[in-house]
């Protein structure tokens, strides 16, 4: 618990941004579910808090959206999780002698003890979430020269800052004096902070599981019935986590700047096969976990749907949903200057045949009330103890 008590003011605290002004908290805080309520984020040099989060102004302004929609956190500490972000970058593997393939290869820190210790190291080295602007700081100019160059330097922040260099002494066994503490005990508390405070798994759907018959309304079961059976929703909302841990194709509709890899010409975002290389995974994004998902809107890789209902939708019709989609359903803070590059994309005809073409899922039909069923399902999976947390947001947290 020391060591979580260490990543709850880190994960709230501006120090681990290149600018020293994001934090961790700002793309995922509990008041949205631990996401940020935005299609697309606003990191590194935005202003305030969710979706009334602003661009920032003149030099420290904002420079692209955050390509994708920021997940929740909940259970990212189970011991089953194998794979995680949309594309399943990083994942246990043995690929490179450090127990994972990430994007940080061989150069990825020894002794990080969980996926969620490594995950958390990420956004630190992006230059739009938190690592800032090149030339506008030393992390993100050491980034620039190698992913795990900037490291490093937020290490010294924290260790030779007194709030924190001799609580991480006495946290953690391998550390003996300050001079000891690495990204590796930083990204080590940041997972057993997030570990600890959104776990969630006391559900109506989890009593009902443990025998509380009554744990779910008439419309609830129904909509569990419907679930695990004629809308097929568990063929890939599997097992505890509700995710299979793979990727598929459900035809989202694009926007935004898009995950371009090196050698893109244009805006778009093939998903897995970004990472894979590998034709066959394009546009396929990993398959979320449900627990809490009530929270978290809006839905998909994108954020391109408001609620439940329209990506429950969306997942009977895609390609019907898919045409009818417009862009003010995204939830984007108006940004002037990237106002043009937004849905620049949609008017690529052929990226937008190719997206349409790829759905890995069978339309159905399902009568209103049986969708509106399956929403309260959605309900019944939202934890009774998420506005109790552990720990909760410092009281001196300023967004």
């Amino acid at each position: 618990m020391e060591q979580a008590a260490i990543g709850h003011q880190l994960f709230y605290d501006p120090i681990l941004s290149g600018n020293q002004n994001i934090t961790c908290a700002h793309c995922h805080h509990p008041d949205f579910g631990t996401s940020d309520g935005l299609s697309l984020g606003i990191g590194e040099g935005g202003q305030g808090l969710g979706p009334d989060r602003t661009p920032g102004t003149e030099v420290e302004k904002i420079r692209k959206r955050i390509p994708r929609n920021s997940p929740g956190l909940w259970n990212l500490g189970a011991n089953d999780i194998h794979t995680v972000f949309h594309d399943g970058r990083l994942s246990i593997s043995d690929v490179y002698g450090n127990g994972f393939n990430s994007p940080a290869q061989e150069w990825l820190p020894d002794g990080l003890n969980s996926l969620l210790a490594a995950q958390s190291l990420f956004p630190l080295t992006s230059q739009f979430e938190m690592a800032g602007n090149v030339a506008e700081n030393q992390v993100t100019g050491a980034v620039h020269d190698r992913i795990d160059k900037g490291w490093p330097i937020l290490a010294k922040r924290v260790r030779t800052d007194p709030r924190y260099g001799p609580a991480m002494v006495a946290a953690f066994d391998e550390v003996e004096t300050t001079e000891d503490i690495s990204i590796t005990q930083i990204a080590n508390a940041l997972a057993a902070f997030m570990a600890t405070e959104w776990r969630s798994t006391d559900s109506p759907f989890d009593r009902y599981l443990a025998g509380d018959a009554n744990a779910l309304s008439p419309s609830q079961l129904i909509g569990m019935n419907l679930f695990y059976g004629k809308a097929q929703c568990s063929d890939c909302h599997s097992g505890p986590l509700m995710s299979d841990q793979k990727f598929h194709a459900l035809a989202l509709p694009p926007f935004g700047p898009g995950r371009t890899r090196q050698w893109d010409p244009y805006v778009r975002d093939v998903g897995r096969m970004g990472e894979s290389d590998r034709l066959e995974d394009a546009y396929r994004f990993r398959t979320p976990m449900l627990r809490n998902v009530a929270l978290t809107a809006p839905y998909g890789h994108n954020g391109a749907f408001p609620d439940l209902e329209s990506i429950i939708r969306h997942h009977l019709d895609p390609v019907s949903s898919f045409e009818n989609w417009t862009p003010e359903t995204a939830a984007l803070p108006h940004v002037p200057w990237l106002q043009k590059a937004d849905f620049i994309v949609r008017h690529d005809r052929f990226e937008m045949q190719r997206v349409r073409s790829k759905i890995d899922i069978t339309p159905l039909e399902l009568s209103e009330d049986e969708i509106n069923s399956l929403v309260e399902f959605m309900h019944a999976l939202t934890g009774a103890s998420v506005d109790t947390p552990p720990f909760g947001v410092p009281v001196d947290f300023a967004p």
